[in-house]
């Protein structure tokens, strides 16, 4: 069914609306060097959350917004969470011992939900990075293997997020990537071309165009 334009007006003040009550709990985030110079530009990060947001369904959008509330309500912090869980490959001693244990356990079933989800995105993933290498380059490593203290990959990254989501949001959040992949269709390209968009180029192919040549070899 084509969205109208009503609709997609409303998915996109709901999509707002996420980014800014993220925006507030990730005010709160403390890092261990102290504040991070990205806690400070709320453009940025207004651009690359809402283009991802802006590729999700209403009921998805609906979900997660009440993750957020429901996380304000008991304490918690959902982006400080997401952060925390991150670590679990980039520092796992550290993980285990400070962070894992004041973390919302996640039984087997529902990590084997995630992996099929972040097998399918790693995927294109990869796919995004061969087709647009410019960009690709510009965005963070591929896989869990390539984790670093200095740089996290978009696995884990990922990883880390959904292990934020309730079991509502999850499972919504799984319909979407069913559908998009039944239907030969990348979550990688659809997020990068809203965020082109939004970053004031005309379309993907010309935030492609406008990214540094890739050296030879690299």
């Amino acid at each position: 069914m084509t969205e109208t334009y009503e609709e997609r007006a409303a998915r996109l003040e709901r999509a707002r609306e996420i980014v800014a009550h993220e925006w507030r709990q990730f005010q709160e985030v403390q890092g261990e060097g102290g504040r991070a110079s990205c806690q400070d530009n709320p453009a940025e990060f207004e651009v690359q959350r809402l283009g991802q947001f802006m590729t999700w369904p209403m009921a998805l959008l609906d979900s997660y917004a009440a993750d957020l509330a429901d996380a304000d309500a008991a304490g918690r912090n959902l982006l400080t969470e997401k952060y925390a869980r991150m670590m679990e490959s980039t520092e796992p001693e550290r993980y285990a011992r400070e962070l894992e244990p004041h973390l919302p356990g996640l039984d087997d079933e529902r990590v084997a939900a995630q992996e099929r989800i972040i097998a399918v995105q790693v995927a294109w993933a990869r796919a995004f990075h061969h087709d647009y290498p410019r960009l690709g380059a510009a965005m963070r490593v591929l896989t869990t293997g390539q984790d670093t203290l200095e740089s996290t990959s978009f696995e884990t990254y990922l990883r880390g997020e959904l292990g934020t989501y309730s079991d509502a949001t999850l499972a919504l959040y799984g319909d979407l990537v069913n559908a998009l992949a039944g239907a030969g269709q990348n979550l990688t390209w659809r997020t990068v071309a809203y965020t082109a968009i939004l970053a004031g180029h005309a379309n993907i192919e010309a935030a492609e165009a406008s990214q540094p040549p890739i050296p030879p070899g690299g």
